[in-house]
């Protein structure tokens, strides 16, 4: 068998079904657009603000504010409500620095990590 120049060679032989079959190319990363700045600052403290409001009763279901108060700063006149807030929102800023570092870490890849120039 000689191969000659002048002969093109044959197309391979594709099924119907083959040739209407759309090509399948490899999928594009899909980015979701920024979130709107109310709904991130939603999501970070209200979850945080439910969190705080358990381990603050939870707390001092165990504890009395004025008890610490005499423990810890005992020339302070400090209330008892007012050691229910302070105790409050210490338990707020912790949960809410959770979800914070939580949001921090689950960001897209794709906005943040750039290719060295």
């Amino acid at each position: 068998m000689t191969h000659d120049p002048d002969q093109v060679p044959a197309e391979p032989q594709v099924s119907a079904s083959e040739a209407s079959a759309p090509q399948v190319s490899a999928p594009t990363p899909f980015d979701h657009p920024p979130r709107p700045l109310s709904q991130r600052l939603g999501a970070i403290l209200w979850p945080s603000f439910f969190a705080a409001a358990v381990s603050t009763m939870v707390c001092f279901a165990l504890l009395d504010p004025l008890t610490l108060r005499d423990m810890t700063f005992p020339d302070l006149d400090i209330s008892r409500e007012t050691g229910y807030a302070i105790g409050f929102f210490a338990f707020w800023a912790a949960t809410a620095a959770s979800s914070l570092f939580t949001w921090i870490l689950l960001r897209p890849a794709s906005r943040y990590n750039h290719a060295l120039r």
